[in-house]
């Protein structure tokens, strides 16, 4: 019983969490429009970053209330749900077409930034404890803008076809001034509050559950914290538009790591436990079986047949990370 408030307000707060991002998105988007941005920028940057605020206020409040132990566990989960469990279910509503610039960029981008936080967790490049210190999240930061001008520059220059599917899918009514500002207040204030509410009861949770903040992170703070993207990526799929459904998944991913992580490191440094290792190895094998189902079957796609099998490793590893 004594759980029960804590999980109680934990769902408020992942309410508020995916409210907030809406509204500020909306607000942010409508800004953007009024100032005669493109909607390829608009999608690039405020669109893309939007799916990723829960993720970054639920890590950033956590740091700064003392319990970064959430914060990697928070990536790394949200990340594997990502691949496995939207990708999977998005392909069995809809099969899912893999672009070329996706397996050039995306793809090799999401490896190399699993790549970075292991290296970095472990210690690589210093002989220290466990940790993600600010030094090393300033140089995810700096991957996450290195990434960001590169997809500036393709779907500027090589894609035009993209950039026309974007204006479209993109395209909104500017809103009022005043609407304007009551979603951008209403989304500082949902996203305050969720996160507020997250990170206290994760650690209630935590405590009570006799869970390590990792765990927590890993499995319960993680999948509320995606659900944005698995919201974003079944209507995607319901439309029968599949490259929004895996640049959503994809884009989040690499966001995830260089720009949320990076920031939470400078915030306080992130301790890394040991165990963790192992959900970082089935992340690695997560973007190792997504890269292979792509390429098997007929042209570049993900099957229904495909999405099924992703959707249950996602379950497998949801079992394994709770066992553990």
């Amino acid at each position: 019983m004594t759980s029960l408030l804590p999980l109680f307000l934990l769902i408020i707060g992942f309410v508020a969490l995916i409210f907030g991002a809406n509204w500020l998105v909306n607000g942010a988007t409508s800004i953007g429009v009024k100032a005669k941005l493109s909607p390829l920028i608009i999608g690039l940057t405020i669109v893309a970053f939007g799916t990723s605020l829960p993720e970054m206020v639920v890590n950033v409040f956590s740091c700064i209330k003392g319990s970064p132990g959430l914060a990697i566990g928070n990536i790394i989960g949200s990340n594997t749900m990502n691949i496995l469990l939207i990708l999977g279910v998005s392909s069995m509503i809809f099969p899912i077409d893999v672009s070329r610039i996706s397996i050039r960029r995306d793809i090799p981008a999401g490896f190399v930034a699993t790549l970075a936080i292991t290296l970095m967790a472990n210690d690589f490049f210093r002989g220290t404890s466990g940790t993600i210190n600010w030094v090393e999240g300033l140089v995810l930061l700096m991957m996450g803008m290195g990434y960001l001008a590169l997809t500036f520059k393709i779907e500027t220059l090589e894609a035009p076809e993209s950039i026309e599917t974007l204006e479209h899918d993109e395209k909104q009514e500017e809103m009022t001034w005043g609407k304007t500002i009551i979603e951008l207040v209403l989304g500082v204030i949902g996203l305050y509050l969720g996160g507020e509410l997250v990170s206290r009861n994760a650690q209630i949770l935590a405590l009570n559950w006799g869970m390590s903040e990792s765990t927590v992170g890993l499995t319960v703070v993680a999948t509320a914290t995606s659900l944005p993207e698995l919201i974003t990526s079944i209507v995607a799929a319901l439309k029968k538009n599949s490259s929004i459904a895996i640049g959503n998944v994809l884009g989040s991913n690499i966001l995830n790591i260089f720009m949320v992580l990076g920031v939470s490191s400078l915030i306080t440094p992130l301790p890394f436990d040991s165990k963790m290792n192992q959900q970082l190895l089935i992340l690695f094998a997560a973007n190792a079986i997504m890269l292979t189902v792509v390429f098997t079957g007929k042209g570049r796609k993900i099957s229904r047949f495909e999405g099924l099998i992703l959707s249950l490793g996602y379950v497998g590893f949801m079992l394994f990370s709770l066992y553990n």
